[in-house]
């Protein structure tokens, strides 16, 4: 009987550390999302972006605002898109 391949865990910290210098997609809790190259994390997924575009969903409609670096809460993230290019 041949089994399964045998696929190594990958823990979530791991694939966020991969993505250190790479861009990233980041849904926040609120309706805001970022696009930018992840400089760093921590344990609380605390991260550091840069050279990032802001998108939020107004009464008025979307907006978008360029930043050249921000400091993210990881209590007020949702979800992380590696590679992800943003909101379409």
């Amino acid at each position: 009987m041949a089994g399964a391949p045998v696929v190594p865990a990958l823990l979530p910290l791991e694939l966020v550390d991969k993505c250190i210098g790479s861009r990233i997609w980041v849904l926040m809790k609120n309706e805001k999302e970022f696009v930018g190259t992840l400089l760093g994390f921590d344990d609380f997924v605390n991260m550091v972006l840069e050279d990032v575009t802001e998108y939020q969903v107004t009464p008025e409609g979307k907006t978008s605002t360029k930043l050249d670096q921000i400091l993210l809460n990881g209590n007020n993230i949702c979800m992380l898109i590696p590679g992800g290019v943003g909101p379409q």
